[in-house]
C-alpha cells in the first residue's frame, strides 16, 4: 500500500509541474492574440513572459524561505492554490494588467514549487532513488515543454487565447486535488535541524562553498542551452534553411530529448552523481559546439537539437539533489536552485542576444552556448574534486533530508 501511495504521490507532484510547465510555455504562442485582444504593443504582450521569469527567480527564495516553518504537504497544497489563482486572473483579465498580474501570481509558485516538491518527492523513495525521484516530478515539466506551445496555440486558435487559460486552470484543480489527497502526510513532514529553521538558520546552511559552486554549474548550463534555444527558430530558418512551419515539430523533437534526458539523468544520478553532472554538461558543451559547425544540414540539425534536450536536462536531476544535500537539507537551497536556473536563462539569452547584434550571425548563440556551459563544466569539476566526501558525492547515495 506505501509502495502504491508512494507512487500516487510523485503522479501528483508530476501533474502539478505539468500544469505549472504549461503556464511558462504556452504564452509564447498566444502573445499575437494576446496583444491584439488587449490592445498593447508586442513589446508589452513579451512582458507576459519576461514578468514571468522574473516572478520565479524571486518567488523561489522568497515564499521556500518564508514558508520554511510550515509542513511541506501544506505548503505544496497553497502553492498550487495559488497557482490556481494566477491563471484564472489571466482568463478573466478584463485589461492587460490583470493580466500581467495573473502570470505573476501563478509564477510565485513555480519556484517554491519544484523547489519544496523536490525534497517532499526524494522523501517518498529510499535514498539511492533520490535523484529519480525528483525526475518523477520534473517528468510534468519536460512534458509540458513538448506539449505547451502546440497546445496553447491548439485551443487559442479555435476558442481565443482566454480558453487556454481556463483549461490551465482546470488542470490546476485537478493538481490540486491529487496533491491533497495522493501525497502522504508523512513525507511532508520536516525535521528538526533546517526543516523548522527560519530565514536565519536556512541562510546560515548557505554558507557551504559547496552549495554556491552547484549554483553556479546550474546558472551556466542552464544559461547556456537556454541562450541557444532562445534563437534556436532563428538558427533553423535563416541557417538551416527550414521553414517557419517545421519550427513547431522542431521543438517537439527537442522536447522529447527533455523527457528521455530527465528519465536518463536521474537514474544515472543514482549510481554516480557527479560523473553524471559532468559528462551531461560536456556532452551538453559538444553538442551546442556541434551544432553550430553542422547547422546548415537538415538531418544534423534535427538529431543535435534532440541532443541539445537531452544532455540539457540530464543534469537538473542531480544538481536539485546535490545542492540540497549540500545544504544539509535546507529547504531555501532547493529554492535557490531553481532562482540560479532563471538567473542563467536570463544571462544566456541577453549573451546570444549581443552576438547577434554583434553581426556573428545565427549559428553564433550555438557558439556562445558552448562556452557558457563548457565554464559551467569546469564548475562542476571544481566541485566534484573538493567535495568533503568525494565517494559519496560519486555513488550519490547522501541520506535524503527531512
Amino acid at each position: 500500500m506505501e509502495i502504491r501511495q508512494n507512487g500516487q504521490g510523485l503522479v501528483a507532484l508530476a501533474l502539478g509541474g505539468f500544469g505549472i510547465g504549461l503556464t511558462e510555455f504556452v504564452i509564447a504562442g498566444l502573445l499575437p492574440q494576446v496583444s491584439r485582444d488587449l490592445d498593447v504593443s508586442e513589446a508589452a504582450a513579451g512582458w507576459l513572459i519576461s514578468g514571468y521569469a522574473l516572478s520565479v527567480a524571486t518567488g523561489a527564495i522568497l515564499l521556500t524561505a518564508a514558508t520554511g516553518r510550515l509542513h511541506r504537504k501544506t505548503v505544496l497544497v497553497g502553492l498550487v492554490a495559488l497557482f490556481v489563482l494566477g491563471n484564472l486572473l489571466s482568463a478573466l483579465a478584463p485589461t492587460y494588467a490583470v493580466a500581467l498580474l495573473g502570470r505573476v501570481v501563478a509564477a510565485l509558485c513555480h519556484g517554491s514549487f519544484f523547489g519544496v516538491g523536490s525534497l517532499v518527492a526524494r522523501r517518498m523513495v529510499p535514498p539511492e532513488r533520490a535523484s529519480r525521484a525528483v525526475a518523477a516530478m520534473f517528468a510534468g515539466l519536460t512534458v509540458a515543454n513538448v506539449l505547451g506551445v502546440p497546445f496553447g496555440a491548439l485551443i487559442g486558435e479555435r476558442w481565443g487565447w482566454r480558453a487556454t487559460f481556463w483549461a490551465i486552470t482546470v488542470i490546476g484543480v485537478l493538481a490540486l486535488a491529487a496533491v491533497a489527497v495522493w501525497v502522504p502526510a508523512w513525507a511532508g513532514a520536516v525535521d528538526e535541524t533546517h526543516g523548522t529553521a527560519g530565514l536565519r538558520a536556512q541562510l546560515r546552511a548557505l554558507r557551504s562553498g559547496q552549495v554556491w559552486l552547484t549554483l553556479a554549474a546550474t546558472a551556466l548550463g542552464y544559461g547556456g542551452m537556454f541562450g541557444a534555444f532562445s534563437y534556436i527558430a532563428f538558427t533553423f530558418t535563416e541557417v538551416t534553411g527550414f521553414s517557419s512551419a517545421d519550427v513547431a515539430w522542431l521543438l517537439v523533437v527537442y522536447g522529447c530529448g527533455l523527457v528521455i534526458g530527465n528519465v536518463a539523468g536521474g537514474r544515472a544520478a543514482d549510481v554516480g552523481r557527479d560523473r553524471t553532472l559532468i559528462v551531461s554538461l560536456a556532452g551538453l558543451a559538444a553538442t551546442l559546439a556541434a551544432f553550430g559547425l553542422l547547422a546548415d544540414g537538415r538531418v544534423a540539425s534535427v538529431l543535435l537539437v534532440f541532443l541539445m534536450g537531452g544532455f540539457g536536462f540530464a543534469s537538473v536531476p542531480g544538481l536539485i539533489t546535490r545542492v540540497t544535500d549540500a545544504a544539509g537539507g535546507a529547504p531555501l537551497a532547493a529554492g535557490a536552485n531553481v532562482s540560479a536556473s532563471n538567473v542563467g536563462n536570463a544571462l544566456g539569452a541577453w549573451l546570444g542576444g549581443l552576438a547577434i547584434s554583434a553581426g556573428l550571425g545565427y549559428r553564433a548563440p550555438l557558439f556562445v552556448g558552448a562556452a557558457v556551459v563548457g565554464l559551467g563544466l569546469a564548475v562542476m569539476v571544481v566541485t566534484a574534486r573538493t567535495a568533503p566526501d568525494r565517494r559519496a558525492e560519486r555513488r550519490g547515495t547522501a541520506s535524503a533530508p527531512g
